[in-house]
């Protein structure tokens, strides 16, 4: 049964009901909040639907249930929903667009990681809901809107690239646009990060009508598309994840990692294959919020992308992980790319697109810096950087010696698959674990195995092999591709 933790400030008015599920409490108010949610995302697509709601209606529709979700999940906390989008607006109204983007982020940054380093000193390693985890999403919509205004306000169109032209914004958002687009409450609890002219169109129906030119059949007749479907396919698949994660999660405990037994009487092979199941069981955790947060999101009307050649709709433009990508990836680039998608572009947004050197060290630091200051998150996020560099060498001077045929790919390709997540097993244990010397133990125990492999195929590897042209042989052969095709 799952523990309450004496520092959640959300109601507790379910408390009676959390303990018989055998769920902590702010575990069932995420849960139960979730749920209510999809519901309210149902009357925003229909009763408040753009052709018959003036935008401001839909701008306080979303913004009020926002609040209130914040409130009941966090209690007194939730003035910080309202806190940090307050002064980062201020920066924006007051500051020149010229420099009011990198203020903004360093405010919203310096804000969020106060909240991290106190629940850090007051309630260490706890997994409790906390008021930090909407404040990142949050982070991220007033960080991208606002290089998104200095885009729009100081470079010229040619100036830019293709996504800083979609995302350029070229008036500052009033009041309500404003503050209704942060607190929106699809969003709010678990993401995925909505950009700032993505939720004007969402607000004003243009969503729908901007891509229905993909079809090329003009004799189809087109309908307002529906997510009922994919709606449901979605919350089955986030429930599923949940009974995963509740049922066998409990059995691979990440703490069994410290354990002088595990350390020290396992073999390397046993440690890599606890460390697999246990990360992999973890993932499901961040499947089932995220699935959730995507139906309800779609349930509202927004990820509508357009539609495929058959007619059929599309709803994929947001969204916060491919499952079936990460789990048969065959490189780290891949699981990286399905992974927390929304927070990628936002990262190459704000980051990797702006800058000239080190920009992947720059990209990681902003990203380890984003989630918080345990010592874990910055063990994987620089052996992370690490990994990265190196796998671009080993792609770039041994993937094509495999393109020679099908049959060499797939064995490559299944190779790879194992190779990933072997590497992603040990990569990640000390995000979950949390501690710098417990992970530094384990890391010793397995003779910094990937560390050292990564370091001796970056400076030897180009002097071993050379680097080759590109092949042509489709990437649509690999593991992903064929599980679709079979399906």
């Amino acid at each position: 049964m799952s523990v309450d933790s004496e520092s959640y400030g959300g109601s507790k008015i379910f408390a009676g009901w959390a303990e018989y599920t055998g769920l902590a409490t702010h575990q069932f108010n995420f849960v139960l909040c979730q749920l209510v949610a999809l519901a309210l995302a149902t009357l925003f697509r229909t009763v408040f639907h753009p052709s018959r709601t003036v935008a401001a209606i839909r701008h306080l529709y979303g913004l009020v249930c926002g609040l209130l979700i914040g409130y009941f999940c966090f209690g007194s906390q939730a003035i910080h929903l309202a806190g940090l989008p307050t002064v980062c607006y201020a920066v924006i109204r007051t500051q020149s667009p010229h420099v009011m983007q990198g203020m903004v982020l360093t405010v919203a940054l310096v804000y969020i990681s106060c909240l991290h380093l106190h629940r850090q000193i007051f309630d260490y390693g706890s997994y409790a809901l906390d008021i930090s985890g909407p404040l990142m999403v949050i982070t991220q919509k007033v960080s991208s809107l606002a290089f998104s205004l200095h885009d729009g306000m100081t470079k010229k169109k040619e100036e830019m690239t293709v996504n800083q032209r979609y995302h350029a914004v070229y008036k500052t958002p009033s009041f309500i646009e404003y503050f209704g687009y942060t607190l929106l409450f699809p969003s709010l609890m678990a993401g995925p990060v909505i950009f700032y002219n993505d939720y004007i169109e969402f607000i004003e129906g243009s969503n729908y009508t901007k891509v229905q030119g993909n079809l090329k059949n003009s004799s189809v007749v087109i309908r307002e598309p529906n997510p009922v479907k994919i709606v449901c396919r979605k919350v089955v698949v986030a429930l599923a994840c949940a009974f995963i994660f509740v049922k066998f999660l409990p059995r691979f405990p990440i703490s069994r990692v410290q354990d002088e037994s595990f350390l020290y009487s396992t073999s390397l092979l046993d440690k890599f294959w606890y460390l697999t199941v246990c990360t992999t069981l973890v993932r499901f955790k961040y499947y089932f919020a995220w699935t959730m947060a995507d139906a309800i999101c779609n349930n509202s009307g927004i990820g509508f992308s357009g539609y495929a050649e058959d007619g059929s709709e599309k709803w994929d433009k947001i969204s916060n992980v491919d499952i079936l990508q990460f789990e048969f990836a065959t490189s780290l680039k891949q699981s990286i790319e399905a992974w927390n998608k929304g927070t990628n572009v936002w990262l190459r947004m704000i980051v990797y697109e702006r800058t000239e050197k080190h920009r992947t060290l720059l990209t990681y630091g902003l990203s380890a810096v984003w989630h918080g200051f345990y010592p874990g998150y910055y063990l994987t996020f620089l052996s992370g950087a690490l990994f990265t560099f190196s796998s671009r060498i080993v792609r770039r001077h041994v993937r094509n010696i495999f393109m020679v045929s099908r049959e060499a790919k797939l064995f490559y390709d299944i190779f790879t698959f194992a190779v990933t997540h072997l590497v992603l097993a040990y990569l990640t244990f000390p995000f979950v674990l949390l501690e710098f010397w417990s992970s530094v133990i384990l890391f010793n125990q397995m003779f910094w195995c990937f560390h050292i492999a990564s370091i001796l195929m970056f400076l030897l590897m180009p002097k071993i092999i050379p680097e080759s042209d590109q092949k042509n042989l489709s990437s649509k052969s690999g593991i992903v591709f064929a599980l679709k095709q079979a399906s």
